[in-house]
């Protein structure tokens, strides 16, 4: 390689460095927190799903105060997949019904966790 200009009057394209490079370490640092977050989110999600439906498929009390909150956490996270599948089993119906959000959950949230850590 040459050390001449090819083309007279033409800026190089060269990057120029970084003023601060502290600003881009921590905006790195920045976002694998946000993907932690993110990751970590849609895991506990997916855990009181889960939770719920280990709970039903046991006949868990539902007079229990814990049991009344994971049933109705998992609800409020289900909602949008109530009644999707209607089975006569109850048990399959409702291992359908809330792990379909469960795996929802752990697929878009480590999807965006891992399109987050590749910035």
């Amino acid at each position: 390689m040459s050390n001449f200009d090819p083309v007279p009057g033409y800026q190089a394209y060269q990057q120029s460095p970084d003023p601060d490079p502290d600003r881009s370490a921590r905006r790195q640092v920045a976002t694998r927190r946000t993907a932690l977050a993110v990751c970590t989110v849609a895991d506990i999600a997916a855990g009181l799903l889960g939770l719920w439906i280990l709970l039903f498929l046991l006949d868990a009390n539902s007079a229990n105060v814990f049991v009344e909150f994971v049933r109705g956490t998992a609800n409020w996270l289900a909602w949008w997949s109530q009644d999707i599948f209607t089975m006569d089993t109850e048990g399959l119906r409702v291992v359908l019904n809330y792990g379909l959000p469960a795996v929802m959950y752990l697929l878009i949230g480590h999807g965006i966790s891992a399109r987050l850590n590749r910035v």
